[in-house]
């Protein structure tokens, strides 16, 4: 079953930190199967606090989402997203 993983931003901190997240989050996907559905589109919140932006990507289970959010070469690049803003990430299934 499909799975997602779920980044939104509440408050950036620290630009550069962020730049250097972005700069180096395309390399952590190599050799994973993920699907790039939403990264900081034009958004409206409808309920509840306000969000600065927004990604979610596709993995074909949450294994596999997990493999990846847990790898040696995401959570070298993740340091730079959690000290560049306050964000809240989760892993959901899809629907059978």
């Amino acid at each position: 079953m499909s799975a997602y993983i779920v980044f939104t931003r509440i408050k950036s901190i620290d630009q550069k930190e962020l730049e250097k997240y972005r700069t180096g989050i395309k390399a952590t996907m190599k050799d994973h199967p993920i699907e790039v559905l939403v990264a900081d589109g034009k958004h409206e919140v409808l309920e509840g606090d306000p969000i600065e932006g927004m990604v979610i990507v596709k993995f074909p289970s949450v294994k596999a989402a997990k493999d990846w959010c847990y790898s040696e070469a995401y959570q070298n690049v993740a340091k730079h997203r959690k000290h560049g803003a306050i964000y809240h990430g989760l892993i959901v299934e899809g629907v059978s």
